[in-house]
């Protein structure tokens, strides 16, 4: 298994990988496919395996306003036939300690229990637009203080479904 920065090539293994893994939603596979259309900044590393991309990661600019605040992961996400062995954090742990990651807020969206392992938290602030209470909303490396709706590129609400905590959830292990 490798891991590699996303490839103009890589980019169909991806999209075919994310309908796998997330079977019955167009949403994960649209809104990486309108990012790369859109040409906004994405930092995304894949997994592959005998020619095969069996994991994807990705992050995002998160906004106070106009100005950016950190970085949104999301989508991540592990081919079926893969998941439950440790790949998914491996390719997590990886993009955590690049340099484009390793010093920035993150936030995500996302289960509590498994995200905690790698040093995200809980987060009451800023809120999440599409989380009530900011149930699994957790962040890294946070210091906002103030009250305010954190914002997303504007694929995430210009794709087919509705983002969501199942939407945007890290699904099997």
């Amino acid at each position: 298994m490798k891991i590699q920065k996303v490839t103009i090539e890589h980019r169909p293994k991806v999209y075919a990988m994310l309908q796998r893994a997330f079977p019955g939603s167009g949403y994960e596979t649209g809104l990486v496919q309108k990012l790369h259309e859109n040409g906004r900044s994405i930092h995304e590393w894949v997994c592959v395996h005998v020619g095969k991309v069996i994991a994807y990661i990705a992050f995002t600019n998160a906004y106070h306003g106009s100005e950016i605040c950190g970085l949104h992961l999301a989508p991540m996400a592990v081919a079926p036939d893969f998941q439950r062995q440790g790949v998914g954090a491996e390719l997590l742990r990886y993009a955590l300690r690049q340099e484009a990651i390793k010093s920035q807020t993150l936030f995500v969206l996302g289960e509590p229990g498994y995200y905690k392992r790698f040093g995200f938290e809980p987060c009451s602030m800023p809120i999440c637009p599409f989380d009530k209470n900011n149930a699994h909303f957790l962040s890294m490396r946070n210091t906002v203080a103030a009250s305010f709706i954190v914002g997303y590129e504007p694929e995430f609400k210009a794709v087919a479904a509705p983002p969501g905590p199942r939407g945007m959830k890290r699904r099997g292990r």
